[in-house]
């Protein structure tokens, strides 16, 4: 398990500074000026006739974009259906093909927040994992910061939280690999498999191991309580740069605006069918 969290690690986080010699410089950015981001969102996947793209509506108010990117071979899908759901009578159906070639990715995205340094955010959701197969290095959830990137070096890398599920299998856990951070692991307790499983995911935001706090509850149960930075941090992506002889400079104030839910990566081998019900995301000082 260590050696393969390091692998990841190192796909996720080491090298993400590489630039090619014949990219075109850009101008050093303005001021950062972070914006009212929305402090609620809860959507249930309802709509009329199961038509999916009510998801979209062009005032904003629910789903901003999805991402539906095919690994070589794959035919990821994204749709609504009756089959199940814990509220209302719809769920979002998600069915991933892994791979690597390129990173397979099938998910709903939320932009419109800005959460900053200081605030605590908690994102809940339901979900039904319709699999036994080995589901290592699935990714369910980000919350990212594309904002912070720098802007002269090319390649938004969006820094960022994910739900990672580890520890070989099905310990879901929380993946700090492109903040500069380790995964933050549990393994009291395995995802549970054809049921509805309630995930909250709680974090009181920070660039520093000392004041972050992490908290992730599955079923009512918590699984993870432990202090940890969970915002990009300056020197962390600063320092890796250098190391790659790039100069980075992290936009501050960092702010978190966008969150996606569903399958987020899916860079093994894998396939993989599950539902997500009763999204829920809040931002509170």
């Amino acid at each position: 398990m260590e050696n393969t969290l390091k692998i990841l690690s190192a796909l996720l986080f080491t090298g993400i500074f590489l630039t090619s010699s014949c990219e075109k410089t850009v101008d050093p950015p303005g001021p950062v000026i972070v914006p009212e981001g929305i402090t609620d969102f809860v959507d249930d996947f309802e709509t009329e006739a199961d038509d999916f793209n009510l998801l979209f509506p062009s005032d904003g108010s629910r789903w901003t974009t999805l991402q539906l990117i095919n690994t070589a071979g794959g035919n990821n899908q994204l749709e609504l259906t009756n089959e199940r759901a814990t509220l209302g009578d719809q769920s979002l159906s998600v069915s991933s093909f892994g791979g690597n070639n390129p990173l397979s990715k099938t998910d709903v995205e939320r932009g419109g927040f800005a959460a900053v340094a200081g605030q605590t955010v908690t994102i809940e959701a339901d979900f039904y994992i319709d699999s036994d197969n080995n589901l290592q290095d699935l990714l369910l959830l980000d919350l990212e910061c594309c904002s912070c990137w720098d802007p002269t070096v090319p390649d938004n890398k969006c820094p960022g939280v994910r739900l990672l599920m580890s520890g070989g299998n099905d310990f879901l856990s929380i993946e700090r690999g492109k903040i500069g951070g380790e995964t933050l692991l549990q393994t009291s307790l395995p995802f549970p498999r054809q049921e509805w499983v309630n995930i909250v995911w709680e974090m009181t935001l920070s660039p520093d191991e000392a004041t972050g706090q992490n908290r992730l509850s599955i079923n009512g149960q918590d699984v993870i309580t432990e202090a940890g930075m969970n915002m990009p941090n300056a020197t962390i992506l600063g320092n890796a740069a250098a190391a790659e002889g790039v100069s980075f400079t992290l936009r501050e104030p960092v702010f978190y605006e966008r969150f996606q839910i569903g399958v987020t990566a899916n860079p093994r081998d894998l396939e993989v069918d599950l539902f997500v019900d009763n999204v829920r995301v809040s931002v509170r000082d």
